[in-house]
């Protein structure tokens, strides 16, 4: 096996990552942009002791599932993972991957393991996140090319609203007009970072904010000017100061140029309030079906109390709180947990109790203090949760655990520890919130072990 060497294989399986693997000399090959089931003429780019990695130069026996990419900047744009097949092959591909992972890592018989797939794969995205550069020596938005920071000029995304498309060119022809030049990560000089719009489905409220290497955002009037012309929607305009050096999107301050710095959502019949540092789920229906699936694996009578770990705005606690005793949800971010009390207050929910904390630390002192909910809810980010978090929901030994995933193998992972300290897996769900990319939501409940 040598680099550049070509040879012919079927494609028998898919990674996590979209990439096709066939087999060449006793090793697994990636390819990206291959699909299982087809014949194709490889060209091997990279060997490593730990992975081989192959360039696809011609697909010889396509598979019935191939598509063209609606995007030409597919293949170039990290965003996207599976617009080279249809949307059929990509769901049940995410419903093996979840399956898999539970199997071979969380060492549990999954079940049946269905998949929610979403109603459309264009459009669904509420919120947008562009990287500004300059481009040719003009100032661009667009994202990123996979695994770098280069930038790709986009100019219309498929799987984002329209609006975000409005606001972004909006925001550069404002930069262009008044010689506002974007950020440079070398030289930490020029003002504008990132263009954020978050849309809200329900109400069509539209937020932009502009996250700038500056206290105060020069010609901020003119800039509210501009997106009012090309947004009538617009609801709010926010300035976010980051002006510190690194990946992070969003600094510590905010300063309101137009409106209240935030706008108003409805999911699963509650009103919230989203602020930009605020978590929700970027595709409204298929989340709130997420989450309905979620308060039924807790199985609530009135009477429980639940403790919601990771609890952002608090979505899922208040969801959870219309049917139980007492909701307790924990969250590290400040302004999100200040959301998630406006929201129970804006929503007239009275047994919803919140906390700003670490997870971990939560969990523990709450087990201190001799708390035994019932039921812990628990959407962690995609790292999953510390053996730290584990030991302290443990400790508080609720007869069922909720958690909600982004990620099949920390999933998978956290559910052997739980099996392993007295919970057995029970089922799990997959949910389609992101078509087109990699990433999908599992719902799993496990379940206290008879002592």
């Amino acid at each position: 096996m040598t680099k550049n060497q070509v040879f012919t294989a079927e494609i028998t399986g898919c990674t996590s990552q979209g990439f096709g693997v066939a087999r060449f000399e006793d090793r697994a090959v990636f390819i990206k942009g291959a699909i299982p089931g087809e014949t194709c003429e490889i060209k091997l780019v990279k060997i490593t002791k730990t992975a081989v990695y192959g360039r696809l130069e011609r697909v010889l026996i396509p598979s019935p599932h191939r598509t063209e990419p609606v995007c030409p900047h597919f293949g170039k744009c990290g965003g996207c993972d599976f617009m080279h097949m249809d949307y059929q092959l990509e769901s049940e591909l995410k419903r093996q991957r979840v399956y898999d992972a539970l199997s071979r890592i969380g060492g549990v018989d999954p079940g049946p393991l269905p998949i929610s797939a979403a109603p459309t794969d264009t459009g669904y995205r509420n919120k947008a996140q562009f990287p500004v550069a300059l481009a040719n020596g003009t100032a661009a938005a667009g994202f990123f090319r996979a695994r770098t920071h280069d930038l790709i000029p986009v100019t219309h995304c498929h799987i984002q609203p329209e609006e975000a498309d409005r606001a972004a060119a909006a925001v550069l022809r404002w930069m262009e007009q008044y010689h506002i030049l974007p950020y440079d990560e070398e030289t930490h000089r020029g003002y504008v970072r990132h263009i954020f719009v978050r849309k809200a489905v329900v109400t069509g409220q539209l937020m932009v904010c502009i996250i700038a290497n500056a206290e105060k955002l020069p010609k901020s009037k003119q800039l509210v000017a501009v997106l009012q012309e090309a947004l009538p929607e617009l609801t709010t305009v926010v300035h976010n100061v980051n002006t510190r050096p690194g990946n992070a999107i969003l600094g510590p301050v905010y300063h309101n140029l137009f409106g209240d710095g935030y706008i108003e959502d409805v999911l699963c019949g509650l009103t919230f309030r989203l602020s930009p540092a605020s978590f929700y789920q970027v595709n409204h229906d298929q989340a709130q079906l997420l989450y309905e699936k979620a308060i039924s694996f807790a199985d609530l009578h009135g009477t429980e109390t639940v403790l919601d770990l990771y609890c952002g705005t608090g979505t899922i606690t208040l969801a959870l709180s219309r049917k139980a005793g007492q909701v307790i949800g924990v969250e590290v971010v400040p302004q999100a947990i200040e959301d998630a009390k406006e929201n129970a207050r804006r929503n007239g929910i009275e047994n919803a109790e919140f906390f700003c904390a670490d997870a971990g630390p939560a969990a523990e002192a709450l087990a201190a203090r001799g708390i035994h909910p019932d039921v812990i809810s628990i959407d962690p980010p995609r790292k999953g949760i510390t053996p730290q978090v584990i030991d302290a929901m443990v400790q508080m030994a609720p007869e069922r655990i909720v958690y909600v995933s982004c990620d099949p193998a920390t999933l998978a992972r956290d559910v052997k520890l739980l099996e392993e300290k007295g919970y057995r897996y029970v089922k799990g769900e997959a949910v389609d919130l992101f078509p087109r990319t990699k990433h999908v939501e599992t719902v799993c409940l496990m379940s206290r072990k008879e002592k």
